[in-house]
């Protein structure tokens, strides 16, 4: 048989398998079993992926959500837009809406609390790029994306849109305050 002219007998699957191609197909076995059981250990033990839950929702559902914990928890407002600062309590929901070509609110974070960070996008795709932790998380319309994060260093982070989302995708940027 060659690998330029097709086989004699087409039914070439029923054709006794060579050593040599035995063999690679057990050691590709072998790599697949290796590495399927590494991604689950590494997800479990590494701590390098997040795990998120991701629930079907509406525009008008999460922002009814983010608009209460705005009114409840709002400190003060920045910037030129006057976009809110939320500080809410230690172990509470947070409410993070994008849209184009803005991250709403800015949310102010205490230091070693736990939070519920949901996350939906109003338009198009966006991605939550939280720097310089590296968290990353592709944000999808009618989808809530809950993540809990646990702050363990002070500071500012920007958030940074890093799925392309049109003219204005450079200037999509926002903030969370960690005290």
């Amino acid at each position: 048989m060659s690998a330029i002219l097709p086989p004699s007998d087409r039914l070439w699957w029923k054709q006794p398998l060579d050593r040599v191609e035995g063999t690679w197909i057990v050691i590709a076995f072998i790599w697949c079993m290796i590495m399927f059981v590494m991604m689950v250990g590494w997800h479990i033990y590494g701590k390098q992926n997040l795990s998120t839950e991701t629930y079907k929702t509406s525009g008008a559902m999460f922002t009814a959500k983010a608009q209460a914990v705005v009114d409840k928890y709002t400190v003060r407002k920045e910037t030129d837009k006057q976009i809110p600062v939320v500080h809410p309590p230690a172990g509470s929901d947070v409410y993070l809406v994008a849209k184009l070509w803005d991250w709403w609110p800015i949310i102010e974070l205490e230091k070693d609390k736990t939070y519920k960070l949901h996350l939906t996008s109003m338009d198009y795709n966006h991605g939550f790029s939280l720097q310089p932790v590296n968290i990353n998380i592709q944000v999808v319309p009618g989808y809530e994306h809950v993540v809990k994060i646990t702050p363990n260093q002070s500071g500012t982070f920007s958030i940074v849109c890093n799925e392309y989302c049109g003219i204005g995708h450079a200037n999509m940027a926002g903030r969370i305050y960690v005290k």
